[in-house]
């Protein structure tokens, strides 16, 4: 079984809107041979809490215009460390790049095929490594 046209067309919407609010390492994976709840994830990842709600909440707004769709569920909104947006069909993750390396999600994962995505969000691939890099470089240059 493989995920359907349907999954695919939500999982590029939304790959595309993390994309141009600039999430970081956006990668899908086709689930729905190991899982029966749901045909694809989407994992995203921000280095603060609020562009993790600001890419959520692109996320959200570009499948409800452009494909009617809404979520069923809605979590993590408070704390914004890692929010999950469940359309049934897809399940988008976005966390904070420090929940993403805890969980690890793409070694939980890794034996799925990845979904293709558009250019702009393959692009991200790499980029919460080098904001880290950066980060840390500044510290050390404040010092």
């Amino acid at each position: 079984m493989t995920a359907t046209d349907r999954s695919t067309e939500l999982i590029t919407v939304a790959a595309q809107a993390a994309a141009d609010k600039l999430a970081h390492d956006i990668i899908a994976y086709d689930v729905s041979d190991v899982l029966s709840i749901t045909d694809a994830f989407l994992l995203a990842s921000a280095p603060n809490d609020r562009q993790v709600k600001s890419i959520v909440d692109e996320i959200e707004e570009r499948l409800n215009q452009q494909l009617g769709a809404k979520p069923v569920r809605r979590e993590g909104d408070r704390d914004a460390r890692w929010i999950l947006l469940d359309y049934v069909d897809i399940v988008v993750h976005v966390q904070h790049s420090e929940e993403r390396v805890f969980y690890a999600l793409e070694r939980l994962w890794k034996d799925c095929p990845e979904i293709e995505l558009p250019e702009e969000a393959k692009a991200t691939r790499g980029k919460a490594e080098a904001h880290a890099r950066q980060q840390a470089d500044e510290a050390g240059e404040a010092m």
